[in-house]
């Protein structure tokens, strides 16, 4: 990745073809590895201070393609994952009343609400469950395995949040757990009512 006096990002992508408006620069070899790191053209890019750069002018598009995008350009790049970790976990509060927020890779810090829902999915490998934070609209991170402990660890068992915010109650009689923050219920998992030993938040 060559250096650049200049450090705004369309300075960083390849030159736009000749033209007015905001041209596409095609597709380029960024990749952001599903442990977070970003390359180019097979290389590690180093300086943290270039990711949080890329970073802050990435988007994805209503097809699932991730874009690097300035006012002048607009290349493509490729995720393996999630664009982003959230590797530290903050709280404020006690209770329902708590805030649960998190710090990612590029350091940016998002709040667990309802525009920042948490999601989780199933590895398909192993079959565990792999946590998601919505970041900006359509970017996530993923919680790493500590922060998602951590965020086990604050995990309470609600009876009366049988939907919970997710709304995917299914009726079964288990008992929804998961973590309140900013005053919603997010559900991690639901055990058998003589399973359910946490106590209520």
């Amino acid at each position: 990745m060559p250096e650049y006096a200049n450090s705004r990002a369309d300075a960083l992508l390849p030159d736009p073809p000749m033209g007015a408006g905001q041209p596409l620069c095609g597709d380029v070899d960024i990749r952001i590895a599903a442990d977070g790191r970003w390359y180019h053209e097979g290389s590690p890019i180093g300086r943290h201070e270039l990711v949080c750069l890329f970073a802050s002018v990435l988007k994805r598009d209503a097809a699932g393609d991730y874009w690097l995008e300035t006012p002048s350009e607009k290349a493509r790049i490729t995720v393996e994952d999630a664009p982003f970790l959230a590797v530290e976990m903050f709280r404020a509060g006690a209770g329902r009343e708590q805030v649960l927020s998190f710090r990612t890779n590029v350091d940016e810090v998002v709040s667990l609400d309802a525009e920042h829902p948490l999601r989780l999915a199933e590895e398909p490998m192993s079959g565990s469950a792999a946590p998601y934070i919505e970041v900006r609209p359509g970017l996530e991170a993923r919680l790493t395995r500590a922060v998602y402990y951590h965020l086990v660890g604050l995990a309470v068992f609600e009876p009366d949040q049988a939907s919970g915010d997710d709304g995917d109650g299914d009726g079964d009689g288990k008992v929804p757990f998961g973590v309140w923050s900013d005053g919603h219920f997010f559900v991690l998992g639901r055990l058998d009512p003589e399973d359910a030993e946490l106590p209520p938040a």
